[in-house]
């Protein structure tokens, strides 16, 4: 009897919920504009780094970065959720900043690629940066 009424009562409960097609969204990556970060790091300080992005017409809202890590190499995009069922009054594109904080945990180089897009035959473009770690001041 309990597994019935606990069955009754999720059925009930899934059949009084609606899906409101303007909640709909989905996740775009944008290509990066500029970078604006420090010339050399040093070992286990954090640092910010900030990105500019074209947010585009519509309703287009920062959500993450998409963030991979291979060594000292990283490669960094910009993640936007995107309300395609709303009106937000956005009627031109915007420039955007966004920023992520980075712990230098190794030393070497690093080397950052920003994803700006693709070219005419799908390839990915990236604007590359290398940043030296260097010994603190004493």
């Amino acid at each position: 009897m309990k597994k019935f009424v606990f069955l009754c009562v999720v059925l009930l409960s899934l059949a009084s919920c609606s899906i409101d097609d303007s909640n709909d969204f989905y996740n775009e990556i944008l290509p990066v504009e500029s970078v604006v970060m420090p010339e050399e790091f040093v070992l286990g300080e954090v640092y910010p780094i900030t990105v500019k992005y074209i947010r585009p017409v519509g309703c287009y809202v920062f959500y993450d970065f998409y963030y991979t890590r291979e060594l000292n190499q990283r490669t960094v995009a910009v993640v936007n959720s995107v309300y395609p069922n709303q009106n937000c009054g956005l009627s031109e594109e915007a420039e955007v900043e966004a920023t992520f904080n980075f712990k230098v945990t190794s030393n070497g180089t690093y080397i950052f690629k920003f994803w700006q897009g693709k070219d005419e035959s799908g390839t990915d473009l990236y604007y590359i940066v290398e940043v030296p770690v260097v010994e603190p001041e004493a």
